[in-house]
This record gives structure tokens, sequence and C-alpha cells, in this order.
């Protein structure tokens, strides 16, 4: 691993519960009969995750974006910048399972595809998740956006019947937000386990598949407008933090944007030099500072840990480079839904005042399911083998030490289609040809003679243009092993013990 360091000053501010045990001690029996030092309290946590945000959209990753993203780019400048994250699939759902359980999604009963406005929930209610194991730790726990995983356990979600399980059935103590994409029915609020208002209206589709406004028709409760979504959840969010009390918290923002429908407000309108996509992804830019600087007001920016990332990569077709002359997904082969690179390689920066080093850079290969271990460590709290399969521990990357060797012995990549690649070191090996998601051809069937997947070198061929297939079968023999390895253990990272199914 390479770390980059680019040294910043900034004020060093701490809240008053940091130092309110201390001033007790003295109080009441002076300094010296304190004994020693107590341990700092654990930081708190915020993830913001954007939808269907390219590599290739914020400055700090592509010099030549046409997106103003200020507030995205000073967290860079004052934390670290990964430039080889992933998430574990190209499409939202199962990067939200990953995300909230340190297990790939393609290990439950989704294999490919995402969920719906009304599937049931995804999350088995037994397992530790996430904001389940920080809760665990003495964490306050929120989310706010949305949700994408399913709510209650109906074959058909009932939006008038009490939404378990859902986010307050798997680790959060609140949740505010949407059920799924915006551009899916039904679209409601809701709050913890119930719908704000039922949807008994209906709305035709704004326009046909899948750009600009596009949403499809269906579903909807009185008063709910999809211009309003990036806003509120911006408002509950900063809502959240500048309310939260004295113990330290996990605030999880799944964002609504710059997924369809692409909706910027009045002051977002012409802000960028790539078209109504580019409005949003400013107005996401935005709502990131409002966050930041609602940490600032709050007086805990000092003690909390800020990560930003995409659930995958942008919906920026060719014709769309070539109209705006902006790479949404940098110059990485594919976009959302693809197995290639610009499906899953994603924009991934942590602040961790005092920890991670500002402005520097890594090139460890990190995925998003590696959150759950992350945080689990920061917070004291050991990982049984029947949570976070699939989730290493970051920390040492995150404090910029030298390592002798990758964190993770392997990634493993998911398509929408259910396309699966594995990649070690430079190496990425896919199973079968063609992109397995949008892009075209989807699918090919091998000639006569011909490979049948694809095998690259990231390192001497990052745009995954010379298929080593055929040149290099010791290393698809191993790649797929191991690939094999993880999918019928049931696991992928260093256990005590077997792990439970799910």
């Amino acid at each position: 691993m390479k770390i980059f360091l680019f040294p910043l000053r900034f004020p060093l501010r701490f809240p008053l519960r940091f130092f309110a045990p201390l001033a007790l001690c003295a109080l009441a029996v002076g300094w010296a009969g304190c004994g020693e030092e107590p341990a700092p309290p654990p930081p708190n946590i915020v993830v913001i995750l954007a939808d269907d945000m390219g590599y290739g959209d914020a400055g700090s990753w592509n010099a030549d974006s046409k997106i103003p993203t200020p507030h995205i780019d000073r967290l860079a400048a004052e934390g670290m910048r990964f430039t080889d994250a992933h998430s574990p699939s190209s499409v939202c759902t199962p990067t939200r399972y990953g995300l909230l359980t340190g297990r790939y999604a393609w290990r439950t009963r989704l294999k490919h595809g995402v969920l719906q406005g009304y599937d049931p929930n995804l999350i088995d209610t037994t397992r530790l998740t996430l904001p389940g194991i920080l809760r665990q730790a003495g964490y306050a726990t929120a989310g706010v956006g949305k949700w994408h995983l399913g709510l209650g356990d109906a074959e058909r979600t009932d939006y008038s019947r009490p939404l378990r399980p859902g986010p307050v059935s798997l680790g959060f103590d609140t949740y505010f937000g949407i059920p799924s994409s915006l551009d899916f029915e039904p679209y409601v609020w809701f709050e913890n386990d119930r719908a704000l208002a039922l949807p008994t209206d209906s709305i035709a589709a704004s326009r046909p598949c899948c750009k600009e406004d596009f949403f499809r028709g269906g579903a909807i409760a009185p008063g709910f407008r999809h211009i309003d979504v990036l806003p509120r959840t911006f408002e509950k969010s900063v809502e959240y933090v500048m309310q939260a009390g004295d113990r330290p918290f996990f605030l999880y923002v799944p964002l609504p944007a710059p997924h369809t429908p692409w909706l910027p407000t009045e002051p977002f309108l012409g802000s960028s030099g790539a078209g109504t996509y580019g409005d949003f992804t400013a107005q996401v830019d935005a709502g990131v500072g409002d966050i930041l600087d609602a940490l600032d007001e709050a007086g805990v920016a000092e003690h909390t840990l800020v990560v930003f990332t995409s659930d995958n990569g942008a919906y920026w077709e060719p014709e769309d480079m070539e109209a705006f002359d902006h790479r949404a997904n940098a110059d990485w082969r594919g976009m959302k839904a693809d197995i290639h690179e610009g499906g899953h390689r994603v924009p991934f920066v942590v602040r961790w005042p005092g920890k991670a080093p500002a402005g520097s850079t890594s090139d460890e290969l990190i995925s998003l399911v590696d959150l759950m271990a992350t945080f689990a460590a920061i917070a004291g709290q050991a990982l049984p083998d029947d949570a976070g399969e699939d989730s290493y521990d970051l920390t040492p990357a995150l404090r910029g030490e030298f390592l002798d060797g990758p964190i993770r012995e392997a990634t493993v990549h998911h398509s929408i289609n259910g396309v699966f690649a594995i990649r070690q070191g430079p190496w990425k090996l896919i199973e079968g040809l063609g992109s397995g998601g949008f892009t075209h051809p989807v699918f090919v069937e091998p000639g006569p003679g011909e490979p049948s997947g694809q095998l690259y070198h990231l390192g001497d061929d990052p745009g995954e243009t010379n298929n080593l297939y055929a040149m290099h079968p010791e290393v698809v023999e191993r790649l797929s092993a191991l690939l094999d390895r993880y999918r019928e253990q049931g696991y992928s990272r260093p256990l005590a013990g077997p792990a439970s199914p799910d």
C-alpha cells in the first residue's frame, strides 16, 4: 500500500463531554486523586452514501470534472482519499445490504437485481448489523434517507401496517426516509415503522425510462413531491446532528441522489457543466457541506469520523460523455450495473481528525462491506464469526500505517445480472463475457476456441481492454478456485469457526 501525505493545519475542538469526566474528578478530589486519565470515548460516525455517483464526478478524483464539489473536496483535503474502493455490487440494494451487514448480498435470496418498494425485508432480524454492533457499544443509531432493503415480512408490503421488520428491527434507534429508489413506487415517507401518509393517490410516469426527471408511475402519498426528497434528507440529517446528546452517535445517510429522477432545485440549475445530472450532483455536494457545517456548529467535528462514498458507479452513457465532455466514471470501463470497473469502483473518503492523515491518499483495495469490521474495531467491539463474514478491519489503512501486504485477501464484485468477478492484487477475473449489466453487449457466447471469461491485469491495463484469460490459465485457475471457496464456505474473511447460514 502507498500512502501520500499532504499535511494540513486545522483547529482541534472536542465536545464538552470529552472533558466532563476529568473536570468532575478534579472538582471532587483534585487532580492527584483522579488516577489514570480515562481513554477518550469512541468517535461519532457519519456515513454519507450517494446514490449512483461516479468515481469521476468529484474534483478530488477527476481534475477534469465538470461538476463543482467543494465540500467533498474539503473532506478529501482534511482526510484520506481512497483510489481503489469498491461497492460490493454495481447496483443499489445489494450494496446497502453489504454495507449494513458486512456480508455480500448474493449470499441471500437476492441473486440478481434490486428490491422494489413493495418487497419484504431482506436482512434476517437475527443477524447482527453495523448499527446493531455500534448500539451494543453504547452508540445512538439513526438513519435518514433511502432504505431500499425491503419493509415488513408480507409478500407485498402493506403500508397501513407497522413496517416491521425494517430499520428499527435491525439496529437503528430511529429512521426517517423513503422505502426505495425515488423512481420506484410507492412514493411515501416513513418514520421508524410507520408511513407518515398512505399512498392513496396515483401519479403517471414522468417520462420514458431512464434519465432526467424520470420516475415510474404508481401509488403516491398526498402531498409527496419528488423534488423535496433530497433537501428534506439533508435537513433531517442536520437536525439529528444538532440535537444529538452526550452519547456517541452513528448517523447513516443513504441519499436518493444523484439517482433518477434528476431534480435539482432552483439554486443549482445550471451550476455544473454536466447538464441536469451534474446540477443534481452539485446539490448533493452542497448537502454534504450542510452536514459538515452542522458538525462544526455542534462542536463535534473534531470527534467525528465522516465517510463519503457511493453505492455504485454512475448511469452515464457514451452519448452523455460526448454531449458534456464529462466522464462521470472517469476512465474506468462501463457504468452502473456493469461488472467492469465503472460499475463498482467508487469515490471513498474518510475524515477522522487526529487519526487519518489529512490530505492523504491510499491505494489500498477496499470494499464497502469493510465498514462493519472497521467501525466495530473503532468502537472496541469484537466481531463474532456469524456476523460481517466478508468484512475486513481497515483501521491500519485509515491510520496511515505502512503495511507488509494488502488487508484483504481478495474482493468479490457482482453485477445487476448476477455476474461474478474476483480481484486479487492487480488481477481481475470475470466469469463470462460481456458487461453483465447495462452496457452492450450484456452477455456474449464464446465462439469455438475463444475464452469463456475475462482476465485483466489492472496494473498494466486499468481500462480492461486486453483480455488475458487464454494467456494465463494458471491465474484463471487460482482465482476461480478462490471465488468458488468464498461462495461455498459462506465467508471470505478469517474466522475462528464456521459461519452460520443466513
